[in-house]
């Protein structure tokens, strides 16, 4: 441990020597690997948690974070330093041999290591192992009697800008550049490894989540996001959820809902599907994650993924403001595709019913496919309430697709599970297809817009009724090291750099998901 926390950087030496001690702390727990359980002991465990080591606690984590935010490259092999001088004699030959041949160990290229790693595929090895070994640590079990002292470390960190008296109460606390982490948070979203270290500090540090939600440069941190879910098919599932959890931390904030709308963004050149040439932040945010529940509808099923796109929409859905045409049409179009399912499971149902003449066996999976369907239904119609009655007359593109989609809506008027929530869209689009009836036949889309601007304006308050305010609060599950132990010894084992287990042995997760 010591040696992680006093060898400085600016030695190639010291860089590989600081990367083997940070390997071999991974090494030293890689013990977990061979287990089915979580382990909560160990004579490493113990050691690193209640030893000595513990009052090195803090100065080890903010190591490994400065690792992490330096994003060093790992020098070339520079055998010149041990070139033996003249006047060197024979030992001194000898030890330049000792000395160069572990320097060829030291620069990753010695025995066991995974094929293909090498300077150019793994250019900052020192940063990524330093980074696999903060999460290995972050993620250990709290003792019977003792909480883990490295992920209090990591929780109560604070910025160097701090200059408030650091408190006796937090044990393990330290300073650390917050612009200098936020940056790297940036730049490195495209490994798990990094992502999860976002997740870890916006739910467990509060500092760092105050200074994020902060910085006025939020789209360097969203739009890495977003272009994970956006690849969804080419993700880990695991890579996804903490994606799509971030983002359901950071809309858990009204200012950050309000901010999004603000920021324009230009030829986004990931999102293919359509031409992109001006856009808000919040708009591409809304059209990439019902994007996402779009594929999870066809492709993966998983309800805990519904959950949550819904949930961060539902955040939002109050502070929507001058929605993307595009991202008013795929609302719209979402409902429609819920409700082009409900109809055919409602018919699938209807038909088993009637097949079957009174042999109800297969009925409760279509009741429960149908009660599914509803809920989703269900919480879209709020979506789309919460924006109608919150900010109404800064979304005319809102209002123009659900006039243009209106009979898709006539179903669910007398549906006992909708009939509140649909009095308030009724009010609307009675409201607005009086003043389009008025306006005349034949409108042009320009002349049908400027009719709902003017509407907008015009429409009391008082007529649509008020509902409670959708908010969601990401909680974690309990045992939580269930889920993160595996994920994060996963990862140390398809990219800690010249580490190789048996794949044979390995029992704490199945091969295929890691």
């Amino acid at each position: 441990l010591s040696l992680t926390q006093d060898l400085p950087l600016f030695l190639d030496i010291t860089y590989s020597i600081l990367f083997e001690a940070v390997t071999t702390l991974l090494v030293f727990f890689s013990y977990q690997l061979f287990h089915k359980d979580i382990l909560r002991d160990g004579i490493i465990y113990q050691h690193i948690m209640k030893g000595r080591c513990l009052s090195l606690t803090s100065r080890l984590v903010k190591t490994l974070l400065y690792n992490f935010i330096r994003q060093e490259k790992c020098p070339p092999p520079a055998t010149h330093i041990f070139e033996p001088k003249d006047e060197g004699g024979l030992l001194y030959g000898l030890a330049s041999g000792v000395a160069s041949g572990l320097w060829s160990v030291f620069t990753l290229g010695g025995a066991g290591s995974k094929a293909g790693i090498d300077q150019e595929h793994n250019p900052l090895p020192l940063s990524n192992q330093s980074l696999l070994l903060l999460l290995v640590l972050a993620n250990l079990t709290d003792g019977p009697d003792w909480p883990n002292p490295y992920r209090q470390a990591i929780t109560c960190f604070r910025n160097t800008q701090d200059t408030s008296s650091l408190s006796t109460e937090q044990p393990h606390t330290f300073q650390i550049n917050f612009n200098s982490l936020y940056t790297a948070l940036c730049e490195q979203q495209r490994s798990d490894q990094a992502t999860l270290l976002l997740y870890t500090l916006l739910h467990q540090n509060a500092n760092m989540r105050t200074y994020m939600l902060s910085r006025t440069d939020m789209d360097n941190l969203v739009m890495p996001i977003l272009e994970i879910l956006y690849h969804v098919e080419d993700r880990n599932s695991h890579h996804v959820y903490m994606a799509l959890i971030i983002l359901l931390i950071l809309t858990e904030d009204d200012a950050f809902n309000r901010s999004i709308h603000e920021v324009v963004l230009k030829n986004i050149s990931w999102y293919t599907e359509r031409s992109l040439t001006e856009i808000s932040l919040g708009s591409l945010l809304i059209l990439v994650v019902i994007r996402t529940i779009q594929f999870n509808m066809t492709r993966t099923r998983d309800k805990y993924l519904h959950t949550n796109c819904l949930a961060a929409l539902a955040n939002m859905s109050a502070q929507f403001r001058c929605l993307h045409q595009y991202a008013a049409q795929r609302i719209i179009s979402l409902f429609a595709l819920l409700s082009k399912k409900h109809n055919k499971v409602l018919e699938q149902a209807t038909q088993s019913l009637r097949g079957r003449q009174g042999d109800s066996t297969a009925l409760p999976d279509y009741a429960q496919d149908l009660n599914v369907i509803e809920e989703v239904i269900r919480m879209m119609l709020e979506i789309i309430n919460s924006c109608l009655s919150n900010s109404l007359h800064h979304n005319p593109n809102l209002v123009y697709a659900l006039l243009y989609k209106r009979e898709l809506f006539e179903q669910f008027r007398t549906h006992p599970s909708f009939q509140d929530i649909m009095q308030n869209l009724d009010t609307v689009i009675g409201f607005f297809s009086q003043r389009l009836e008025q306006a005349g036949s034949d409108l042009s889309v320009e002349r049908v817009q400027e009719v709902i601007m003017k509407g907008a304006q015009a429409l009391p308050t008082d007529r649509l009724k008020k509902f409670p305010e959708l908010k969601f609060k990401y909680v974690e599950e309990d045992q939580p090291e269930d889920f993160f132990i595996p994920y994060v010894w996963s990862l140390v084992f398809n990219s800690g750099v010249g580490l190789h287990w048996s794949p044979h042995g390995i029992e704490l997760f199945s091969m295929d998901s890691g």
